[in-house]
């Protein structure tokens, strides 16, 4: 009988394998936090910051923001929202790593952000580290007012809130989180209280960074610079086209054109 329990045990342990060992929160760059459990990122490699271009005010602030969260120091919760590929998530990888070089005790935390009813149980595994964190959620975006509420809570005001060495980086394509329906508002009994509602999830964030759509010339430069990073040659003609056939420009496009262009000679980024 023993035997046969003991074989049972065996095989549910194999169709639901225990999660893996939380990672060592000192001893990482960067994290993901999934399913309960801290797991070290794999090859951690953002893009140096200087080859990030078109964005110089939002990347000065951002990296100041970082470096007194790793000093200790008061820091924001960011909030960065704007056009779709203008790197948002692409600037807060690097301006993490950019502090770490500099020497900054600051790791970078990604929640996914389907299960951010599990952000308090991350925030009770990492208030008591000696290290500062950036939780990183992307392209956050909710359909009503009530579905932020409980993220409201935890940036501030709420029992649970995120602890003294954490601060939430965000990226978003709106800018308020939450779309502006003007039917429902005009349908509330008191159309204000529902623009206040959709509002107050945006007005938690200490820094809001914009990001807009870019014009050719810049296109031409970013694409420029991630050219010259890896050694090839620009075709600024072709890089134009290359943009004009998918309809929009953004430094995800820049960087999908040099990523053909390496392909075509040959050539690992």
């Amino acid at each position: 009988m023993t035997d046969a329990l003991d074989r049972i045990a065996a095989a549910l342990e194999r169709l639901a394998p225990p999660p893996p060992p939380a990672a060592d929160p000192l001893a990482h760059p960067a994290y993901v936090w999934r399913e309960h459990v801290l797991t070290a990122a794999r090859a951690f490699e953002p893009l140096p910051l200087a080859m990030l271009q078109g964005m110089d005010a939002q990347r000065d602030a951002l990296v100041a923001n970082l470096t007194r969260l790793s000093q200790g120091h008061a820091a924001q919760d960011v909030l960065m929202w704007g056009a779709r590929g203008t790197g948002k998530s692409a600037l807060v990888k690097s301006a993490v790593a950019e502090v770490q070089a500099q020497g900054g005790n600051v790791a970078l935390i990604e929640a996914v952000t389907l299960h951010l009813d599990q952000l308090p149980e991350l925030f009770a595994a990492i208030a008591k580290v000696p290290r500062a964190f950036a939780i990183f959620l992307d392209d956050l975006g909710f359909d009503a007012a009530g579905d932020a509420r409980a993220l409201r809570s935890m940036l501030e005001g709420g029992a649970e809130a995120r602890p003294a060495n954490a601060r939430l980086l965000v990226t978003s394509n709106r800018r308020h989180l939450i779309p502006r329906d003007l039917a429902e508002q005009a349908s509330a009994i008191n159309p204000r209280d529902t623009i206040d509602d959709s509002l107050a999830l945006a007005d938690r964030f200490g820094l809001s960074l914009g990001f807009h759509a870019i014009d050719q010339d810049t296109y031409v430069e970013i694409a420029r610079g991630y050219a010259e990073a890896y050694g090839l040659d620009l075709d600024p003609a072709e890089a134009i086209n290359w943009a004009t056939r998918r309809g929009s420009r953004s430094g995800r496009v820049a960087w999908q054109y040099v990523v053909d262009l390496a392909g075509r000679n040959c050539k690992r980024l």
